[in-house]
């Protein structure tokens, strides 16, 4: 069994995560698309030995139009199938994670998908499964009917189920030995055909497309919720979480871990990686003068919390007590703000500075020392097995750490130096699914 090593994703949005980061003087170009600066990101990230590039998709919006639309640096970016698959070509190492909503998709079409990015890529995919629901969205999509909270992680956990299966139709090695000779391009006996009958999809026949290089992509899951959780332990390698101390991180990280052995899974097959909001400076004063200079910037003339409007109560004064509710979406992220607003009796102003800029996140500001300190100790305690960065600004965010902090933590000891693995599974120690329908065929 290999050493335990430090795991470090990035998840990029345009200018950065921090609700100022479009603002900040050292931002660059407009709100088009732009994928040669994707590109460029993605390189940096190899170039730093990070194990993922991982793409949200905030799928859909909102045809309501106010004075307030056009002051938020919404996150209109490619689809993630379409980037990775350029930025696949164009890098060889790292792992590329592509987020898709199961309310808004049908498993045959996402389980094509990603064996397809798993080729093109080399046997680098990965998938962040999102069960979110907006009623935006959903109108986007036609969709009238609205999912529980349960019902959607329910319709999750089967939409997976479905998607292996699908995986499962071919044998790896169907399509590596056409027989020219006699015209047989393959043997049926390497195929599979599915019935799959669940309570929520469908899917009736054989995938047409290759099983994955790794036979299935990496499973990504982000939720902190009570079915969050259980998803977790049932069906992710990976799970992106958020928590502010490591006494909440490290209560997460054994809860969910301690939940896996029900499914027969080892815990070294999920690795937690929580959000980590990042500004490091060559002292704590330098990091923290640069984040003052972000918070100054943030808007707080809008805020919307637990069904309420709030714009017209004193951004200065304690959170309102009025009747919260949490949405279907995002229940873990609500009531963490909730509790913190109520413990230590914030303003609207505050609750928005220090929660809503790094969304829950650990924020780490300060010198190398400060920060490296920081990522050794929730790593070494158990907090986390790695971090999914959320860098506040760009580019000079990223850069600032891959250039002062990813060099720091190498000379510790406790993250790669060179890339050991041919695939994005076999970087983070993670086992590669078998077919066991292979194993069947051979025995008839």
């Amino acid at each position: 069994m290999r050493n335990r090593q430090l795991v470090l994703n990035v998840f990029f949005q345009r200018f950065g995560h921090h609700l100022a980061a479009w603002r900040h003087p050292g931002s660059t170009g407009n709100g088009r698309p732009d994928l040669a600066w994707w590109i460029s990101a993605a390189k940096l990230a190899e170039a730093a030995r990070f194990d993922a590039f991982f793409v949200a998709d905030f799928i859909g919006r909102s045809g309501e139009i106010t004075p307030q639309t056009g002051r938020s640096a919404q996150s209109y970016q490619f689809e993630p199938f379409t980037l990775l698959s350029a930025i696949a070509v164009s890098t060889r190492h790292i792992g590329l994670v592509a987020t898709v909503n199961v309310n808004y998709d049908e498993p045959y079409n996402v389980a094509r998908k990603f064996s397809s990015l798993d080729h093109i890529s080399g046997g680098r995919a990965g998938w962040n499964v999102v069960s979110s629901f907006s009623e935006h969205t959903a109108k986007n999509f036609g969709i009238v009917t609205p999912r529980s909270h349960a019902e959607r992680y329910e319709r999750a956990a089967e939409f997976v189920d479905a998607a292996k299966a699908l995986w499962d139709t071919w044998d790896d090695d169907a399509f590596d030995r056409p027989d020219r000779e006699r015209g047989i391009f393959y043997d049926p006996r390497a195929s599979h055909p599915l019935k799959f009958e669940g309570k929520h999809v469908a899917t009736e026949g054989l995938l047409d497309f290759p099983r994955p290089i790794q036979g299935y992509p990496v499973i990504v899951q982000a939720g902190n919720s009570e079915s969050g959780r259980e998803f977790a332990a049932r069906v992710a390698e990976m799970s992106y979480c958020s928590a502010t101390s490591l006494d909440v991180a490290r209560a997460f990280y054994a809860d969910v871990k301690g939940r896996m052995a029900k499914y027969g899974r080892d815990e070294d097959q999920l690795k937690i990686t929580p959000g980590l909001s990042v500004v490091v400076a060559e002292s704590d004063q330098e990091a923290q003068d640069r984040f003052n200079e972000l918070q100054e910037l943030v808007d707080v003339s809008n805020v919307e919390f637990g069904g309420f409007d709030l714009s017209g109560y004193p951004v200065d004064e304690p959170l309102p007590d009025l009747p919260y509710r949490a949405p279907e979406n995002g229940k873990g992220r609500f009531q963490q703000q909730l509790e913190l607003a109520r413990r230590e009796n914030l303003s609207i102003r505050q609750l928005v500075l220090r929660f809503r800029v790094a969304r829950g996140h650990l924020q780490a500001i300060g010198s190398v020392k400060t920060v490296a300190d920081t990522i050794e100790r929730w790593f070494v305690e158990r907090g986390a097995d790695g971090f999914n960065v959320v860098p506040p600004y760009l580019p000079g965010g990223f850069e600032d750490f891959t250039r002062l902090v990813v060099p720091e933590l190498q000379r510790r000891g406790i993250f790669r130096t060179e890339y050991g693995g041919r695939t994005y599974r076999e970087n983070l120690g993670l086992q590669r699914p078998n077919n066991p329908l292979t194993h069947s065929v051979a025995q008839s």
